[in-house]
């Protein structure tokens, strides 16, 4: 069931994804790294603090030896003696030890950064459940480790039985040695012995780290399906963005037909586009578009200039150019000036005309516009 799962899950894991297991605490882990950072901190700790830990731990081995007679008689004193002696080795050893710690708590930092979560706190009674166990153990996963922990054991159990029969001869040498002479021997042969164990950790920790990578963005691939999934959470349903974006469409079309009764002018296609104008007298600028539309919006604002009694101007080409060169609240462009103008000044005779009567104007004809602004025309 897994493996067809798996094959299912072509997909690499998508940032979000990664970013919630991390949240749950499942990120790449190198148990070889651990151990070599562990084991050079630890060789590290050895060759700065050694000398100061083997002194501490001398003097503390040549007064435990020193036993008072009235202390061998005296199970309490034995006792107070005993955690002196204790506690003088743990803080001997406690700079080595702390040095080791924090190796070991620093290494996964390495391949994942700074984390902490408490999710991987909690109980998973999963976890102890014999089947899961061993699918795992038959799994991609498990072989690999196996793999792993025999060539690691072939590896590091070869360094070793050939340091210890090339060192043979040193090493049974060391009882006919001084005590100063042999523990300076030794010391240096536990060095060599360091140094060709570290080394070969290092091809293992080589290849161990990128499969560590690689097997868990394997186990983080998503289906085709899950990708979709999470675009539609991340992202939104498509169909409620489209609703939205309706509403929002329906919102700022009320807010333009109320500015409509406001406008000096409509000017019309006469059918096909409508541009609602508003010009202020005394006020710096020119006139500004209020409103704005094609076919349905344009009728619409049609029938609201006609209910307020704004007047209503044919200009095809001059309604075409304010159309395509204006968004509502933007200044009519400079080239339109003149035509513009010529329609206003008619509005403004309309207004004499129902004021004092008279002859009635004549709407503007053949008005100015540049054929480069108007989108229908032959010369644009």
């Amino acid at each position: 069931m897994s493996e067809e799962g798996d094959l299912e899950k072509t997909e690499p894991a998508s940032e979000r994804r990664l970013e919630q297991a991390r949240e749950e605490g499942q990120v790449a882990r190198s148990q070889e790294l651990s151990t070599f950072a562990v084991l050079m901190a630890g060789g590290l700790g050895i060759w700065l603090m050694g000398g100061g830990i083997f002194s501490r731990l001398s003097r503390m081995l040549e007064s435990g030896l020193v036993l008072p007679r009235e202390m061998a008689f005296d199970p309490q004193l034995m006792m107070e003696r005993l955690s002196v002696q204790g506690w003088d080795a743990l803080s001997a050893l406690l700079p080595l030890l702390l040095l080791m710690f924090i190796a070991a708590l620093a290494s996964p930092l390495l391949l994942n950064g700074w984390m902490f979560t408490a999710k991987g706190l909690q109980p998973d009674f999963g976890r102890i459940n014999p089947l899961r166990g061993l699918s795992r153990m038959l799994s991609l996963h498990g072989l690999v480790l196996l793999a792993k922990a025999i060539a690691k054991t072939l590896i590091v159990g070869s360094i070793a039985v050939w340091i210890m029969w090339h060192y043979r001869d040193g090493v049974m040498g060391l009882s006919n040695e001084p005590l100063g002479v042999g523990v300076g021997h030794l010391g240096s042969l536990v060095v060599m012995s360091f140094i060709a164990i570290a080394c070969a950790m290092v091809p293992i920790v080589a290849l161990d780290v990128p499969f560590q990578l690689w097997d868990h963005h394997r186990k983080l691939r998503m289906s085709k399906d899950e990708v979709r999934r999470e675009a539609r959470e991340t992202e939104g349903d498509p169909n409620v963005k489209a609703r939205i974006r309706s509403l929002q469409r329906d919102a700022a079309r009320k807010r333009m037909m109320a500015e409509v009764p406001k406008a000096d002018v409509v000017i019309v296609n006469p059918t096909r586009f409508a541009v609602a104008l508003r010009y202020q007298e005394g006020a710096t600028g020119a006139p500004r578009v209020v409103a704005k539309g094609a076919s349905l919006v344009a009728a619409r604002i049609r029938e609201v200039a006609t209910e307020h009694r704004v007047p209503i101007v044919e200009a095809p080409p001059l309604a075409r150019a304010l159309h395509r060169h204006t968004e509502l609240g933007d200044q009519i462009p400079e080239a339109l000036y003149a035509a513009v103008a010529e329609v206003l000044a008619y509005i403004y005779q309309l207004r004499r005309h129902s004021i004092k009567g008279g002859r009635p104007p004549q709407p503007p004809r053949d008005l100015p516009v540049p054929a480069g602004l108007d989108p229908e025309s032959t010369f644009a």
